[in-house]
């Protein structure tokens, strides 16, 4: 940890410490969803109950690297997200344009019909990074489109929120696999087929956990599982010829198993405005069978909150999609202040083992084994206009730029209508 940030966060949470036990009544954090009337600054807040069942919500930002992740230094974010519930159906999606999640489940009592459509279809070169320069010859255009359907068994559990369920999903899958060369992509890169894609998907949710007035977690638990398989028709030997080859065999089929498990809570002896936080991920593919196009990837941004985001695994400085892992753990700790109603603190560290993918000098696309911490120190905060703000600053121990520390900062803006 930078000596510069230890400071800062130990002061920061022996100040608030004081604070706390200063107080003389005990005091209540306002929960997601409730009305909220307060007096800030000599100023008075009202802020009205709100159907966290319907929501549409706007997020831009971007994300500052020090130095540069390969050739870059600032990475746009931008995403729509829009939630619906009705007495029988619910929708939850994700909009980015190129990379996008679509939901849409029918409920029959507690039995539901589960339909979705993902992609991943980024209409650029994809270069991997190694030492953290661009390797130029690994430039390759590809994507996937998969849609899924199936059963599903869901139950509202408490603290019986609408975010707040257990649910259990099998899924068919079909879908379809692109890889286009570039004028960078090397001679002697051999690109896989154009296929379609077939399998299976077993996914398990239980989300016990209370939110704040910001959305943030703010008690209780979480977890989930996702177990993929997923089987590539048409396919064939592909990688960096004549050595580097990933085979037929090995390849044309998967088995990958990823979960998480997520909790948050109060310190004894401290009030409702203190809140230490953790959660945990996993991952693991069959041995063998990872490559480029079926890694898992592990990306940045702030610590997930949204029910249906708690399952993205992330590693504060990282560009989005930037790390591709066969296996790997990553476990977070941290400590939230709340300033103000609609202001919080965070403090957060992050520590992660992964396979994750490399490239050589020479095109040649490999696993190898990679340790590395991060820590974070973050703000959200309520903004005019029914708005929220996040600005995070992030120090890596090197496991981003593959052995070079560095950093990164965030801010986001989410404007919900």
């Amino acid at each position: 940890m930078d000596r510069r940030i230890g400071r800062v966060l130990l002061t920061l949470i022996t100040v608030t410490t004081f604070a706390t036990h200063g107080q003389a009544e005990e005091y209540h954090t306002p929960l997601a969803g409730e009305a909220l009337h307060t007096v800030f600054m000599g100023k008075t807040i009202d802020i009205p109950a709100m159907d966290r069942s319907n929501v549409t919500a706007l997020t831009l930002g971007g994300v500052l690297y020090t130095p540069k992740q390969g050739e870059t230094s600032l990475t746009p974010v931008g995403a729509l997200f829009i939630n619906r519930t009705w007495e029988h159906s619910r929708t939850r999606n994700v909009i980015s344009i190129f990379v996008n999640e679509l939901e849409y489940d029918r409920s029959f009592g507690n039995i539901e019909l589960v339909t979705r459509l993902e992609n991943n279809t980024i209409p650029f070169g994809q270069r991997e990074v190694v030492n953290n320069k661009e390797i130029t010859s690994s430039d390759t255009i590809w994507g996937t489109v998969l849609a899924s359907v199936g059963p599903g068994l869901r139950y509202k559990v408490a603290p019986f929120q609408f975010d707040n369920d257990v649910r259990l999903q099998l899924l068919g899958r079909v879908g379809y696999f692109y890889a286009m060369r570039t004028s960078d992509t090397g001679p002697n890169l051999v690109l896989p087929p154009d296929t379609m894609l077939y399998g299976a998907k077993l996914r398990g949710r239980y989300d016990g956990m209370r939110r704040n007035l910001m959305e943030l977690p703010h008690t209780g638990m979480a977890a989930g599982f996702d177990l993929d398989y997923l089987y590539r028709d048409k396919w064939a030997d592909f990688g960096t010829i004549p050595d580097a080859v990933f085979s037929k065999a090995d390849t044309r089929d998967y088995l990958q198993f990823s979960g998480y498990l997520m909790g948050v809570g109060g310190i004894p002896g401290l009030s409702e405005k203190n809140r230490v936080l953790f959660s945990l991920h996993g991952g693991v593919t069959r041995q063998g069978s990872a490559d480029r196009y079926n890694a898992i990837t592990i990306g940045g941004g702030p610590l997930p909150g949204e029910t249906g985001d708690l399952s993205r695994p992330g590693y504060p400085g990282t560009m989005f999609n930037q790390v591709l892992v066969s296996n790997y753990a990553l476990l977070a700790l941290g400590y939230r202040r709340e300033l103000a109603p609609f202001i919080y603190l965070h403090l957060r560290e992050t520590f992660i083992w992964a396979d994750r993918a490399a490239v050589t000098d020479t095109n040649q696309f490999m696993f190898k084994s990679s340790t590395g911490a991060a820590t974070t120190i973050g703000l959200d905060t309520g903004f005019f206009w029914n708005s929220a703000l996040y600005l995070g600053y992030s120090w890596d121990t090197g496991f981003v730029r593959n052995g070079k520390p560095g950093s990164g900062l965030i801010l986001t803006w989410s404007k919900a209508f």
